[in-house]
Protein backbone atom coordinates (compact mmCIF):
# COMPACT_ATOMS: atom_id res chain seq x y z
CA UNK A 1 0.00 0.00 0.00
CA UNK A 2 1.05 3.43 -0.52
CA UNK A 3 2.68 5.63 1.85
CA UNK A 4 0.78 8.98 3.03
CA UNK A 5 3.75 10.96 3.91
CA UNK A 6 2.53 14.14 3.85
CA UNK A 7 -0.41 14.30 6.47
CA UNK A 8 -3.19 14.59 4.07
CA UNK A 9 -6.23 12.25 3.79
CA UNK A 10 -5.68 9.45 1.79
CA UNK A 11 -8.10 8.79 -1.35
CA UNK A 12 -7.77 5.33 -2.74
CA UNK A 13 -9.16 6.20 -6.05
CA UNK A 14 -5.61 8.45 -6.56
CA UNK A 15 -3.65 5.68 -5.38
CA UNK A 16 -1.84 3.02 -7.68
CA UNK A 17 -3.05 -0.34 -6.41
CA UNK A 18 0.80 -1.42 -7.25
CA UNK A 19 4.08 -0.65 -5.33
CA UNK A 20 5.95 2.10 -7.17
CA UNK A 21 8.86 0.02 -7.69
CA UNK A 22 7.53 -3.82 -7.27
CA UNK A 23 9.89 -6.65 -6.27
CA UNK A 24 10.47 -9.31 -9.10
CA UNK A 25 8.59 -12.37 -7.87
CA UNK A 26 6.08 -10.90 -5.00
CA UNK A 27 2.48 -10.72 -4.75
CA UNK A 28 0.49 -7.76 -4.72
CA UNK A 29 -3.06 -7.30 -4.05
CA UNK A 30 -4.58 -4.39 -5.52
CA UNK A 31 -7.31 -2.38 -4.08
CA UNK A 32 -11.15 -3.91 -3.89
CA UNK A 33 -14.18 -1.73 -5.03
CA UNK A 34 -17.60 -1.88 -3.40
CA UNK A 35 -19.29 -2.97 -6.43
CA UNK A 36 -22.61 -3.87 -4.94
CA UNK A 37 -24.44 -7.52 -3.76
CA UNK A 38 -26.68 -10.22 -5.45
CA UNK A 39 -29.62 -11.08 -4.01
CA UNK A 40 -30.04 -14.10 -2.00
CA UNK A 41 -30.68 -16.72 -4.78
CA UNK A 42 -28.15 -15.23 -7.46
CA UNK A 43 -25.31 -15.07 -4.83
CA UNK A 44 -26.32 -18.71 -4.38
CA UNK A 45 -25.82 -19.74 -7.54
CA UNK A 46 -23.02 -17.48 -8.46
CA UNK A 47 -21.03 -19.06 -5.03
CA UNK A 48 -20.24 -15.30 -4.14
CA UNK A 49 -22.58 -12.21 -2.26
CA UNK A 50 -19.94 -9.98 -4.11
CA UNK A 51 -20.61 -8.86 -7.86
CA UNK A 52 -17.09 -8.45 -8.13
CA UNK A 53 -15.62 -11.23 -7.08
CA UNK A 54 -17.99 -13.20 -9.42
CA UNK A 55 -15.57 -14.85 -11.48
CA UNK A 56 -17.36 -18.11 -13.79
CA UNK A 57 -14.59 -21.01 -14.29
CA UNK A 58 -14.22 -21.11 -18.06
CA UNK A 59 -12.61 -24.42 -18.34
CA UNK A 60 -9.38 -23.32 -19.74
CA UNK A 61 -11.04 -21.36 -22.31
CA UNK A 62 -10.00 -18.20 -21.44
CA UNK A 63 -6.18 -18.48 -22.31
Amino acid sequence: MAENTQNQPCNAQTLSPFPKDPVLAMAYVPFQKFEGLYAPEKAFEAGTLFTGLDKPFLGGAGK
